[in-house]
């Protein structure tokens, strides 16, 4: 058994290359199923022919067995397809009429040209409809000429003896059972093989479903979904400009000395969990992440225009405040706490996306280099605030008195150092 099943393995893929599409694939496999069946299928005709003395028409399915052979030799040989299946569906439509011609009539032969029917239904499989047509054609045509040939032979069949007739109505049944069976099995193939093509198509887009979502998730870890949306439809240029907007600068204090000594691969995990935490506070809060740059943070409210964000500035302070808290009593490096000093700048920024490969979203604008310089100036464990930010939040935050600091290409500037969150009883009477 194990040997049969092999052989039928290798016949089932001969010819079959690996770059053929699979409707090719499924038409090639159909034929050499086909024509396995009906070179089988004349040893059992060799065997009865021969019981019966038929010797002259015994020698036409032996034929035919070796010239089907031959063609399949030619075919695995040339990798001719085409040949194949015209030779092959030859034989299928002009062997039965053949054999029939050689026993007699319709009667004589019982009905072998029932076989022949073969040629056009596989040619609607290997072909096409229209193309199986002339094929169809030709059956009936052979048919016709056979009936009118057999006009001339009725008396041939009323002397048949009781024996001969008994042995052509054997022949009658095998015709029929055995062409009927191998039309079912044939189709019953195709519609497996199709079964087979239709779940692997369903697997492969499952597969790519699978990927697009992946793909779409990673987009979106790297950018705003409404940019993410526009970069999936639009090539050229993606920046806006924005006239409200809340920016944080965060930048861990004195990482790099508290980390020495540390394995990079140390350093690099503890980052990693910094920036995760802080992630996951941006989320919370819904803030829009911007990037990392070394040991600091960059984080921004209003890019949205959601209406969940009418607080964005009150959002990045209450993230500020939360971060601050995290990271002095989460993280503990070499037995040192960590610290962080803040910068938060409002005001106008343009946003947009930078570079076609390894693009990043990024800000620009003069609060982003406020937000980014009061955070340089402060000193550890402070959150400083320029006065924009600060009128907008001031009924819900304390402050220490505002100082004048100099920065690079502002000059004196005035910031607000922000100490934590006010009682809910008091923001109200503040905020009068």
């Amino acid at each position: 058994m194990t040997t049969l099943s092999t052989i039928f393995l290798r016949l089932h893929a001969a010819g079959v290359e690996p770059g053929d599409p699979d409707d090719l694939k499924l038409k090639k496999q159909l034929l050499l199923f086909a024509m396995a069946l009906m070179t089988a299928a004349p040893m059992c005709w060799n065997a009865l022919y021969g019981y019966f003395g038929l010797s002259t028409s015994a020698a036409v399915p032996f034929a035919y067995q070796v010239v089907s052979l031959a063609t399949l030799a030619a075919y695995l040989a040339t990798g001719n397809f085409n040949f194949f299946r015209a030779a092959q569906l030859m034989l299928f439509l002009f062997f039965p009429f053949v054999l029939q011609w050689s026993l007699g009539n319709f009667v004589t032969a019982s009905g072998v040209v029932l076989w022949g029917l073969l040629a056009p239904v596989a040619a609607v499989l290997l072909y096409n409809a229209r193309e199986s047509l002339p094929w169809f054609v030709a059956y009936v045509v052979l048919i016709a000429a056979s009936a009118a040939a057999d006009s001339s032979m009725a008396g041939s069949a009323a002397s048949l003896t009781a024996a001969q007739l008994k042995v052509s109505m054997i022949f009658f049944a095998i015709n029929f059972i055995a062409m009927s069976s191998l039309v079912y099995f044939l189709l019953r193939f195709a519609a497996l093989e199709r079964e087979k093509s239709t779940a692997r198509a369903e697997q492969a887009h499952a597969q790519l479903v699978a990927e697009q979502e992946r793909s779409e998730r990673l987009l979106l870890n790297i950018l705003p979904s409404r940019v993410a949306e526009r970069l999936k439809h639009d090539s050229g240029t993606i920046a806006d400009g924005f006239a409200d907007v809340t920016v944080m600068f965060a930048d861990i204090v004195n990482f790099t000395e508290i980390a020495e000594g540390m394995s990079p691969n140390a350093i690099f995990s503890m980052l990693n969990r910094i920036f995760s935490s802080f992630d996951a506070l941006a989320e919370q809060h819904g803030l829009e992440k911007i990037k990392t740059i070394g040991d600091a943070y960059m984080v921004a409210g209003g890019l949205n225009n959601d209406a969940s964000e009418a607080n964005y500035s009150e959002a990045i302070a209450d993230m500020a405040l939360d971060m601050r808290a995290v990271l002095m009593n989460d993280f503990v490096v070499n037995r040192q706490r960590l610290d962080i000093r803040v910068g938060i700048g409002t005001g106008p920024v343009v946003a947009g996306v930078l570079g076609k490969k390894k693009f990043i979203y990024d800000l620009w604008g003069d609060t982003v280099n406020i937000a980014s310089r009061i955070a340089a100036d402060a000193t550890p464990g402070l959150i400083q605030v320029d006065a924009t930010t600060y009128r907008r939040i001031r009924s819900r935050f304390s402050f220490e008195v505002p100082r004048t600091v100099q920065l690079k290409g502002k000059g004196a500037t005035q910031v607000y150092r922000l100490t934590g969150r006010l009682a809910e009883t008091v923001a109200p009477q503040l905020a009068v």
